[in-house]
């Protein structure tokens, strides 16, 4: 199989083939720096998701920064941040059936810091079962505070399922773990103090409490029970952020670069990126990213390969056959999933080309 030509240190972005993504070394810093010192000033552990990234060297990077540990989604992704040599992994996924079960129990048997989370007995009793002869294994319970996602339905369910996990053989209780929405600091904290109390009148320490979530994480400080936060998506920001109010479309840290290989009509132009590059996701918006330096330009449908942009409200100049252009995505950590190296660059030269270690993991 002929292996793709990959950028090389040094080389202009304006040289490279497309589509692909490149992250801004100096933004990418900032914004891990920024995040941090709020965590810090406010006494607050940080553990950044590496599923924006899934790369260990930006995870390497935050933990430097300050962030106490990691966060990944599934075992596999685990897997990997432990043969890069982090110790400290929160899995925030129910896992359950033997083959992931067996993983699991490998994975803590090599590192010190593992936690994942449950939400339910019959996950619990599959973990239990797993790890009975072995090795105990850290579990949180992760607590629907409002997000309509996983996660119990009540303080008093969290109580007893917290109950249950510190009974259970193989287990240790360690806490409790929400994903809410965003904005909804006093409902969390409502949720979190009831359950603290509860399991306080039962003498169930609960060594962490974690709650989550990038768009709103500049209030974290609001949910006083909090030992913890968890955010993936700042470290690079994208359009979905900026309009959430969480950073300005200046701090995304990540473009993806698309060159117009076709203008058929005055009013439109073809890129090559669509959806295998920019992600078909919407997150409430009309249209698939935004275009730099033609902010009236439309990116009004994907096919698998091309990306069609609608000009006719464009102003001045319209982008040229030939032309390499800039896409601020909705979604970062999709586009993430899509790629296998990720291009970094510092005032438009590539200054390193990484492995997206953790791609395509997810199970």
């Amino acid at each position: 199989m002929m292996e793709l030509p990959r950028p090389k240190l040094g080389q202009p972005i304006a040289e490279l083939s497309t589509p692909l993504p490149i992250i801004d070394e100096q933004k990418l810093a900032t914004n891990i720096a920024r995040v941090q010192a709020y965590m810090d000033s406010h006494g607050l552990a940080f553990r950044p998701h590496i599923k924006t990234h899934k790369i260990p060297a930006i995870a390497a990077e935050q933990v430097k920064a300050g962030a106490k540990g990691i966060n990944c989604q599934k075992i596999t992704e685990a897997e990997i941040f432990a043969d890069a040599g982090f110790e400290d992994l929160l899995i925030t996924f129910n896992i359950l059936g033997p083959e992931k079960l067996e993983r699991l129990v490998a994975l803590n048997a090599r590192i010190s810091g593992l936690k994942v989370v449950a939400d339910s007995e019959t996950t619990v009793r599959g973990l239990s079962c797993a790890f009975s002869q072995t090795r105990p294994l850290t579990v949180l319970v992760e607590c629907d505070t409002g997000g309509g996602r996983c996660g119990v339905q009540s303080p008093e369910a969290a109580i007893g399922l917290a109950a249950i996990i510190a009974a259970a053989p193989g287990l240790t209780f360690g806490g409790i773990l929400t994903y809410p929405k965003a904005d909804t600091e006093e409902a969390v904290e409502t949720f979190f103090a009831a359950t603290l109390a509860g399991l306080a009148a039962r003498g169930i320490p609960c060594p962490i409490v974690s709650n989550g979530g990038t768009p709103s994480l500049f209030s974290a400080h609001k949910v006083t029970s909090a030992t913890e936060h968890r955010a993936g998506t700042y470290v690079y920001n994208d359009r979905a952020m900026a309009r959430s109010g969480h950073c300005s479309l200046d701090d995304c840290a990540m473009h993806i670069l698309a060159t117009v290989v076709s203008r058929p009509t005055k009013d439109r132009a073809i890129l090559d990126a669509g959806s295998k590059a920019l992600t078909s996701d919407l997150l409430g918006f009309s249209d698939y990213g935004m275009v730099v330096g033609y902010p009236e330009a439309v990116i009004s449908s994907l096919s698998e390969e091309h990306g069609t942009v609608d000009l006719s409200n464009v102003i001045g100049r319209r982008p040229q056959i030939g032309e390499k252009i800039r896409i601020i995505p909705n979604h970062t950590c999709v586009v993430s999933n899509l790629f296998d190296v990720m291009t970094f660059n510092r005032d438009g030269i590539v200054t390193r080309v990484e492995e997206v270690a953790a791609r395509g993991l997810v199970w």
